[in-house]
């Protein structure tokens, strides 16, 4: 259960020293474009030296960007072909089914790589030596998924272009299209994959050089900023109906849409959003994160908008208020600097994925002999590995556990929006 609610550990009567603290808080916030006009400053002083996070060359996975269980497959194998990398493989992995080693679709693609039972045995690999090969054993899936990586990228190797952007061309609409094509073919949709993966394999991977600041994160206080002493709504996203108020994610989720950014609603999936800064490097506008269990980032439970200092902006739980509040709990997790590029990269987990490895559903149009009155483009249906289109979808194995839903809701709450 994912809630805006942190431990009663932090609910326990402030101190005096502490009041202090948040009366200088308060004090500063009492000055908003004081306080946004020095983040302009210092994040404009270091716009300048810092690096395009796109040519970092993400290899290895940033410290907590996946479940700890998963990692040394990832990290393993992801490194079986100079195609792959673990923060790409881990970025798939996400896409396909946010690291839930017990996902069915709706046509029955299954486990963490959400493998069709049709195309599972040739690439089913045993990688815990249990003598099984099990899709939804995630230490025999994740290998199997490199494996299907690397023998795509193989199939298409003499292709001109960026061999991973043509190999995940060819994960999306097949490897006969990006040889038709000589590269990434001009599919919206697979287009938009490679895009996407591309961008989650930055905000997997281990920061190598700064990250650059983001000037938008200005705009994202600001308007946090606003909310202060607004009471707290669980499932409150700002809205009339909500009078006014919200939760942990519905704050960040309305305070980056006020700058241009679309976050999903539920906090870990915010997680995602960007690229992770160490404690020692945060800047102002980050989100920070708290877990239930630090080395899983699908526990986390509760998010704020980090504004210096050690100090957040945050809607902490029922019966509190939007405030201030320190970082540096037992349960912070970690960071994420937002941008747009990792935000529009994130998987729709409110729309219906039916589809796993090998077993592409969109047929492709071929733009050349497309009328242009009918130019509209491809149908954006999400499709996968396979080269050849598979007619009706086999139905799901009814001896698979089903996928849970992918927003929590309150047990007591009659409610049926997401937490925080």
């Amino acid at each position: 259960m994912i809630k805006c609610d942190l431990s009663p550990l932090f609910r326990a009567p402030r101190s005096p020293p502490m009041r202090k603290a948040w009366l200088a808080a308060g004090l500063a916030a009492a000055l908003p474009v004081g306080a946004v006009g020095l983040l302009v400053v210092a994040v404009g002083s270091m716009t300048g030296g810092s690096p395009s996070s796109g040519g970092n060359g993400a290899v290895a996975l940033a410290p907590g960007a996946v479940p700890a269980a998963y990692q040394p497959a990832i990290e393993r194998w992801g490194r079986l072909c100079p195609e792959i990398s673990p923060a790409l493989l881990a970025a798939q992995l996400y896409q396909e089914s946010g690291f839930n080693p017990r996902a069915v679709s709706p046509v029955g693609a299954q486990g963490i790589a959400q493998f069709m039972p049709g195309t599972w045995p040739q690439w089913a690999t045993d990688g815990n030596g249990d003598g099984r090969r099990d899709p939804f054993d995630a230490e025999d899936a994740i290998p199997s998924a490199a494996k299907y990586d690397c023998a795509l990228a193989k199939s298409i190797a003499t292709m001109p272009g960026d061999r991973t952007d043509n190999m995940l061309a060819a994960y999306n609409a097949g490897s006969y299209r990006v040889i038709q094509y000589k590269g990434v073919p001009p599919y919206a949709e697979t287009r938009s994959y490679v895009k996407n993966i591309r961008s989650l394999e930055q905000s997997f991977g281990a920061v190598k050089a700064p990250i650059p600041p983001s000037v938008l994160a200005v705009g994202a206080i600001e308007f946090a900023q606003t909310k202060l002493g607004t009471p707290y709504l669980w499932g409150g996203e700002g809205t009339v109906a909500d009078g006014g108020r919200f939760d942990c994610s519905g704050l960040t989720q309305a305070a980056y849409d006020k700058v241009g950014i679309k976050l999903p609603r539920v906090a870990n999936d915010q997680w995602n959003a960007g690229r992770h800064p160490a404690r020692s490097e945060l800047l102002p506008g980050d989100l920070v994160f708290f877990a239930t269990n630090l080395r899983d980032p699908r526990s986390i439970h509760h998010v704020g908008i980090y504004v210096g200092g050690g100090t957040m902006i945050h809607a902490p739980y029922t019966g509190e208020v939007i405030r201030f509040g320190r970082i540096d709990k037992p349960d912070y997790i970690g960071a994420t600097r937002v941008t747009s590029e990792g935000a529009q990269a994130l998987p729709d987990r409110t729309a219906v994925n039916p589809v796993g490895a090998g077993a592409p559903r969109t047929t492709f149009a071929d733009p050349a002999a497309t009328a242009p009155a009918a130019s509209a483009g491809p149908v954006a249906t999400p499709s996968s590995l396979s080269a050849k289109p598979t007619g009706a979808p086999p139905a799901a194995n009814p001896s698979a556990p089903s996928v849970p839903p992918s927003r929590p809701v309150e047990p007591s709450a009659s409610s049926s929006r997401p937490a925080g």
